[in-house]
């Protein structure tokens, strides 16, 4: 993808400067993030992290050739590009048929000398192979391998990465401008209707937040002992919820802005004042919702559903930021801070090698407590490797063998290779699990005391058992 990438947005600059189009900051910076997104593919083995940054970047790639501001303009530029995907075909076609006729007819003249002067060579060359064995014999050398395998695949491919750099071409020349499509403003409430509701809500927020800080305080054994929960249960009873209050407040937030009373000055300190004590405080709803989730992978492990909502309500804090710096320095550029946030979120996502921490940190849990779900971790992609080659056999067999049976198996060409597959490749090498890893049955479960999610020496009532939890599959 970044090697078909490259010469598609070369292609783009040139169009658009073809166009009287000049390169603007935060254009440049939409491009030069989409293509870095493109890095991680050709880093890791994982497919989950690499299909979000594959789609992250064409939304930016997008979004860099319509070069949008407002909130709208922002979220429909990241998918304009395939508005021009028809479009750009004609615009194609047109192109082709100008430069092959008129004054530039020697294009036209160079494709049919072409064209006529490889029907002969396939006509007479025919003819001399089946009358001289010799000749026969050169020219098989001479003629590339030609298989029909997954030719038709790669073709489709072809036809639509050219279509692709098309688009991306015809949308540098002439974009659709967002930015004019706008949202009227809501209908402006008084003082007294605008406000009570959200102040009501911000005293329940600090009210449960106190509710928190006196659990800080007083220890979780306290609360557990008062409420009959074990260590894990209080972890996951509280995440999604805090997840789902996170998401709630945004568009709590997102609906006061558009009825927000506008009479003046006094109007403006009312609403950031109001919207600002709402942010902080679930600011802090997002640090205890992600306490959770430590306590809850503490008892349980990680998981690439964990990780996951877990850096989602990372990213949720720091659009709570970006907010409140909005209320403070205007909102001007909020749109593409957010944007840009994501951004960078799914780059360092995918940099981070999610596979990697989560065998990482199951490895480390191991040699904590003895605790590890070999079903689970077996399933990881090649990202992997490094961390579970380090566990003790038959664990190590048992986590390894369905990876290296898959890297066996796998003929990819070198540009559809990632590094972690290759690095993957020099840890095992020519490694064999061979009678290892027919003692797996059971290991993830019981034996030795590697039950999921039951920690020996930490009390199995106090973390709970893997069979009671319901998010275990993830």
């Amino acid at each position: 993808m970044l090697i078909v990438a490259l010469p598609a947005a070369t292609g783009a600059y040139i169009a658009a400067r073809a166009a009287g189009r000049r390169l603007r900051p935060w254009s440049a910076v939409w491009g030069i993030s989409g293509l870095a997104l493109l890095v991680v593919p050709a880093l890791r083995d994982a497919g989950w992290p690499t299909f979000l940054a594959l789609v992250s970047a064409l939304a930016l790639g997008s979004l860099a050739l319509h070069g949008s501001r407002s909130w709208l303009g922002v979220f429909l530029g990241s998918l304009g590009l395939f508005t021009s995907v028809f479009a750009s075909v004609g615009w194609g076609v047109r192109g082709v048929r100008e430069r092959m006729s008129g004054s530039r007819g020697r294009f036209g003249v160079v494709f049919r000398s072409a064209a006529v002067a490889v029907v002969l060579l396939i006509v007479f060359g025919a003819l001399f192979a089946s009358a001289d064995a010799a000749f026969a014999d050169l020219l098989g050398n001479l003629t590339p391998d030609v298989s029909v395998g997954d030719s038709p695949w790669r073709i489709f491919l072809g036809a639509l990465g050219l279509v692709g750099a098309l688009a991306a071409a015809y949308t540098a020349a002439a974009p659709v401008r967002w930015d004019r499509a706008t949202v009227r403003p809501g209908k402006a409430r008084g003082r007294l209707e605008w406000a009570l509701p959200l102040v009501v809500l911000n005293l329940l927020f600090a009210a449960f937040l106190a509710i928190q800080l006196t659990v800080l305080l007083g220890g979780y054994d306290k609360v557990m002992a008062e409420t009959d929960l074990s260590y894990s249960e209080y972890a996951r009873q509280g995440f999604w919820q805090l997840l789902w209050a996170t998401v709630l407040t945004l568009g709590v937030i997102a609906l006061a802005l558009r009825w927000a009373p506008r009479g003046g000055a006094r109007d403006r300190k009312l609403v950031r004042g109001v919207l600002g004590t709402l942010c902080l405080l679930t600011l802090v709803v997002v640090a205890s919702a992600l306490r959770r989730m430590d306590l809850y992978v503490d008892a349980y492990g990680l998981t690439r559903l964990r990780i996951s909502v877990a850096a989602v309500e990372l990213w949720l804090g720091v659009v709570l930021v970006l907010i409140m710096a909005a209320g403070v320095f205007g909102p001007r550029l909020l749109p593409r801070a957010v944007a840009a946030s994501a951004a960078v979120g799914v780059l360092a996502f995918g940099l981070a090698s999610p596979d990697g921490l989560i065998a990482e940190q199951n490895v480390q849990r191991y040699r904590n407590d003895h605790s590890i779900d070999i079903d689970y971790l077996k399933g990881l992609s090649a990202d992997a490797v490094p961390a579970l080659a380090t566990l003790p056999e038959p664990l190590r067999s048992c986590a390894l063998a369905d990876i290296q049976r898959a890297l066996r198996v796998s003929d990819e060409p070198w540009y559809a290779t990632s590094w972690g597959e290759k690095r993957a490749r020099d840890i095992l090498g020519d490694w064999d699990p061979g009678y290892r890893a027919l003692e797996c049955r059971g290991l993830g479960s019981g034996d030795n005391g590697d039950e999921r999610g039951s920690g020996s020496g930490n009390n199995g009532d106090e973390h709970g058992s893997g069979a009671d939890d319901p998010y275990d599959p993830y």
